[in-house]
């Protein structure tokens, strides 16, 4: 067997309006076009990648080192521009953790705490 490409990633949610606007307006993210299910939930489009929100009635901690976010799961993102990314976040009251690592990333949590990671994405990656 070879894992030739990672199709989708998902995460539980309680609030669907809430979580779409995280994810839509502050994150930015695209919804996919193709959902045809019959629970709760939306997918969104990131290249040949997805992301589904689910919606469950109550989402787990999954935090087991508030310290350092990005040592819990979590989703990493590449972003074009790490401070405009920031300063939307902020300008939207979400919870920053700049990367213990030094590197050019940032962590925050969407409206059920489930952790993202923003990463810089380099010129030529």
């Amino acid at each position: 067997m070879q894992i030739t490409q990672c199709l989708h990633a998902a995460l539980l949610i309680t609030d669907l309006q809430r979580a779409e606007d995280f994810y839509s307006n502050v994150l930015g993210l695209s919804k996919s076009a193709a959902r045809n299910l019959n629970f709760p939930g939306v997918w969104y489009q990131i290249g040949d990648f997805q992301l589904h929100l689910i919606v469950a009635p109550t989402v787990p901690p999954q935090i087991q080192n508030p310290e350092k976010w990005g040592r819990n799961p979590h989703i990493s993102f590449a972003v074009d521009d790490l401070d405009a990314a920031k300063q939307r976040l902020t300008a939207h009251h979400y919870p920053i953790q700049t990367s213990a690592s030094g590197r050019s990333a940032l962590f925050t949590k969407d409206p059920d705490n489930n952790i993202i990671e923003l990463s810089q994405q380099l010129a030529n990656s």
